[in-house]
């Protein structure tokens, strides 16, 4: 892999905005079609190098699609590309929920997405099951790492958290492969984790209500939340409606609800809180707050997974921890898909989606925009 940046900013401004307007669906889903773009079109990464991110960027706290996007952005531009692809990604989801948390605040009440994801969420599943037969492909370099892809899947469906599964799987198979004696345990080879021990962790009590505060609240779910947006909505139910007050679970859940069902990042779920408490600065601190982290786990990750990758020891861990990634990424594409398919129209449009993708390489931005008018469309018949 070269290190040097090989693109410009506005390539990366303008594939980053254009999934920040599409990418719907959640985290597997934007990795989905950002494996789709970077490397099956663009060929702007390796397989390799996009797998490892996947697998790194499970490993540190933050929403892990908006820093796959990020990474891509600082590989292909530098520093800049980092910043630009952050904002191109960020930025449409933020002002469409902004846009979204002035109406709520206005008319006291929220806009449904529904007839729009029952067109968008079949199409969805097809563009994860290309991405991960891709990705499954180069990550299943054998029949350990085949098989601790499988049990992954198989235990996460059982109920098994996600977090567990993620370091267990990793450190198992990077046990077995010391064990057969494909790599030695060493504190050298060690080393490059150490480097995570630096990362921010949460802050300390805060003080009473203030613009401040609330952006050291949106600061801490940053920078240490693992997980999905039910995880999400826990931490953000312990802060803001048990422990400081601001909010009621209703609003609480018509936040998240909004953060579900527009195209982007879901923890833009922090624009719409940020709104319904301060107005326009609340908006902007709380999504600032919320999102800055991200960039700096970026930052520091982009110098440790090539020193990982070098290593025999931690290699076989970051192997471990990609297969584990991507069970866990079909599992959710497995719940996704009894919740998406119902009827025979999301029957045909989640095939219609795959043929597309696998036959014809129909670039997969198209098939969402496609799947969402469909759905409208369909709303209104039905």
């Amino acid at each position: 892999m070269n290190d040097q940046p090989q693109g410009s900013v506005g390539e990366v401004l303008r594939l980053a905005t254009r999934l920040g307007f599409t990418a719907f669906g959640g985290p597997a889903a934007h990795i989905a079609m950002l494996h789709d773009e970077v490397v099956t079109r663009r060929g702007w990464v390796e397989e390799q190098y996009f797998l490892d991110m996947v697998g790194a960027t499970n490993l540190v706290p933050g929403p892990n699609s908006t820093e796959m996007v990020i990474h891509i952005g600082y590989h292909r531009a530098g520093w800049k590309g980092l910043i630009a692809a952050g904002a191109g990604f960020i930025l449409p989801a933020a002002l469409l929920v902004g846009i979204l948390a002035w109406a709520y605040v206005t008319y006291g009440s929220t806009p449904q997405g529904t007839s729009l994801l029952y067109g968008i969420k079949p199409v969805i599943i097809a563009v994860v099951l290309q991405a991960l037969i891709g990705l499954g492909r180069k990550a299943a370099k054998g029949p350990l790492l085949a098989a601790a892809g499988i049990a992954t899947l198989g235990l996460y469906l059982y109920g098994v958290n996600e977090l567990i599964l993620l370091f267990g799987i990793g450190l198992l198979v990077a046990l077995v492969q010391v064990a057969r004696g494909n790599g030695g345990f060493s504190v050298k080879g060690m080393l490059p984790l150490a480097g995570l021990g630096g990362l921010p962790l949460a802050v300390s009590q805060l003080v009473p209500v203030s613009l401040d505060q609330l952006f050291l609240v949106f600061l801490k779910v940053g920078a240490v939340l693992y997980g999905s947006g039910y995880v999400l909505l826990a931490f953000l139910r312990n802060d803001l409606v048990l422990r400081l007050g601001w909010l009621t679970d209703q609003q609480l859940l018509d936040a998240v609800a909004i953060g579900q069902f527009t195209p982007g990042p879901v923890f833009t779920t922090a624009t719409f809180v940020g709104y319904v408490l301060a107005g326009i600065p609340g908006a902007i601190l709380a999504t600032v707050g919320i999102f800055l982290p991200a960039f700096c786990f970026v930052a520091v990750l982009r110098r440790i997974v090539p020193a990982m990758r070098r290593s025999p020891w931690t290699a076989a861990l970051l192997d471990g921890v990609n297969v584990a990634a991507l069970g866990l990424m079909a599992g959710v594409t497995w719940q996704l898909g009894v919740a998406a398919v119902t009827d025979w129209l999301t029957t045909l449009l989640a095939i219609a989606a795959a043929v597309a993708l696998f036959r014809f390489k129909i670039n997969s931005t198209w098939l969402v925009l496609a799947g969402g008018v469909i759905g409208v469309v369909g709303g209104w018949v039905r």
